[in-house]
């Protein structure tokens, strides 16, 4: 199934942080935090500003991002667990090397 997000909403697959510490440690499921990179798979056209042109979004597909812990809503595409979030809700994309992680199940 395709997905467009609408205005200037961003399709975000969450990218889980290592189960194991630097030093070896395992960490349990129980003690994980929610996950705050994700990879961006798709972006609306953008929001209008006060003179109604389009203004187009900062992300792009396949940038890797920083979002707050709690933010956009959780769904469920094709049985993948995703995010839909404003593009407010990223503080920022990581560039250069890729983001430390596996991919969410």
């Amino acid at each position: 199934m395709k997905f467009r997000p609408l205005h200037d909403r961003v399709l975000v697959r969450p990218v889980e942080q290592e189960e194991k510490t630097v030093g070896g440690i395992i960490i349990p499921d129980t003690a994980k935090e929610k996950p705050m990179q994700g990879e961006v798979l798709a972006v609306g056209p953008g929001v209008r500003n006060e003179k109604g042109e389009l203004v187009p979004l900062d992300v792009k597909a396949g940038d890797r991002i920083l979002f707050g812990k709690w933010s956009g809503s959780e769904v469920k595409i094709d049985g993948e667990d995703l995010m839909i979030m404003k593009e407010s809700d990223i503080l920022g994309v990581i560039e250069g090397a890729r983001a430390v992680g596996k991919k969410a199940a």
